[in-house]
Order: C-alpha cells, then structure tokens, then sequence
C-alpha cells in the first residue's frame, strides 16, 4: 500500500529551484557597480576628477580655436556653450555604448559564477557610465552659466529627452557590440574605424541647418546629429531643429539592443567557453 494511505498524508515533493528574485539581482549589479567603481576611477590618480576634466579642456579647446576663425557660433553668442551642446551629448554615447560594448569582456572571469549574468554586468556597466556621465553634464553645464554671461533660457525637457535618448542609443549599440566583440575578434577594430568621424558629423560644430542640401540628406541617417538637435533645442529657446525624428533615434537604440540580447541570451556561454 502507497505511503500516503497509511500515514493520510500525500508524499512529499520535491521543491522547484528558487528563481531569481530581483533582490538578488539588485544586489549582484550593486556589488558590480563598486567593483566597476574601484577599478575603473580608483586606479588613477584625480579617478573622477579626470572625468570631468577631459570634456571641459576639449570643449575650452574648441571654443578657443574656432573663435579665431568665426565671430560667433551658429547659435547664441557664447562658444563654449554651444559647442558643450553638441560635445556633451556626443561624449555621453561613445562612453556609455563603449562601457557596455565591454562589460562581459571585463567581467569574464566573474561570469564563472552561476549567480552572474550578461545582463547583470551590462546593467552595472550602464548604471556607472549614465550616473558619472550625468555627474560631468551638470556640472560643465552649470559651470558654464554660473562663470559666462550667459543670457539663454534653458528648456529642461528637450534637453532631458535628448539625454534620455542619448542612453538608448549607447545602451542598445553596446550590448549588440558586447556580443559582436566577443563573437568577431576584427569588429573593435572595424567599429573604431566606423565611429572615428563622429566628431565631425554629429553636429558638434554646427547645427544641420548650416549645411548644404546634399549633405543633410546623407547625415539626417546619423542618430547622434538628432540628439544634437533636441539637446540644443533645450540650450537655446529660438532654436527649432524641424529635421529630428525621436522616433528614428528610438528605432536605432531599440532594434540592436533586441538583438543583442538574444544572440548573447543564445550563444553568450557557448562563447565564452572558447
């Protein structure tokens, strides 16, 4: 006779494995997020101090230069402000998609651990990059207009809309090259190659009205010279950039972190395992 008749209780089963609750997971991308911390700004001297730095001597070395050259730039009459416009923006992208791009390669040998996923380093990796990107904006932006004579109104949505999106884009790029660089040893190098012009196309040094017909048809397909739009939009409250497609910079960010996903979803481990 079955155990469950002589004892009048059904046999025991056997407990399903926990999933993974998202405390766990919070805490994973937490203890990544210092690590990440410790590693990437605890090592050199100034850490944050240089990351700062670095955009505030590129934009002063831009306005510097191209002051000499024209009277005024295309908007407003301060150069450091439009140029940190369109470099600010700029900035924020290639650091955060090149974050992301190598969270897993950074992380490889914590990716031994059961408990640590793709998505956790890619999470950490963004959150990092987003915070002290946001940190260098406001505070170039608000040294800007605490030290010129700056005379703007500053439209806060457009320009949260820009940087908004300016994480999309970095996020969804980054975690389809994070499976691209581990998958293809030759696509850093490629995707170096790809975005070294940026500089010179994104609308750092212009605005898209400025160019000639031909060229704005060939550089309307560059997300960024969106971004540069809706940022400066917020900057300067005359400015009314008609070309930007928010939903064409979604589109660009959306469709590549889908399919990142699942290639690293499908093929991350067995990759990882060369």
């Amino acid at each position: 006779m079955k155990a469950s008749t002589d004892t009048g209780f059904p046999p025991p089963q056997r407990p399903l494995a926990p999933p993974r609750s998202s405390g766990r997971m919070g805490r994973v991308v937490g203890a990544l997020i210092l690590r990440e911390m410790s590693t990437t700004y605890g090592r050199s001297p100034g850490g944050y101090i240089w990351a700062v730095l670095e955009p505030v001597a590129g934009i002063a070395m831009l306005a510097a230069g191209l002051s000499l050259l024209f009277k005024a730039p295309s908007l407003g009459t301060n150069f450091l402000l439009f140029y940190a416009g369109g470099l600010l923006p700029l900035r924020f992208f290639q650091n955060l998609s090149q974050s992301v791009g190598l969270a897993i390669q950074f992380n490889r040998p914590l990716m031994a651990y059961p408990r640590v996923t793709y998505v956790d380093t890619i999470l950490a990796r963004a959150i990092l990059a987003v915070l002290t990107q946001t940190m260098v904006v406001l505070i170039i932006f608000g040294g800007i207009f605490f030290t010129q004579d700056i005379r703007e109104t500053i439209d806060l949505a457009p320009m949260l809309q820009g940087f908004l999106l300016c994480t999309l884009l970095g996020v969804g790029l980054g975690t389809f090259n994070c499976f691209m660089f581990l998958r293809f040893a030759m696509w850093k190098t490629a995707w170096g190659i790809v975005t070294r012009p940026l500089l010179l196309i994104s609308g750092v040094f212009y605005i898209y009205e400025d160019l000639p017909r031909i060229a704005q048809d060939i550089l309307w397909y560059n997300p960024l010279i969106h971004i540069t739009g809706i940022v400066r939009s917020g900057v300067y409250s005359t400015y009314d950039p008609t070309y930007v497609s928010p939903v064409y910079v979604t589109l660009v960010g959306l469709i590549p972190m889908i399919f990142g996903t699942l290639l690293l979803w499908r093929y991350g481990r067995e990759i990882l395992q060369r």
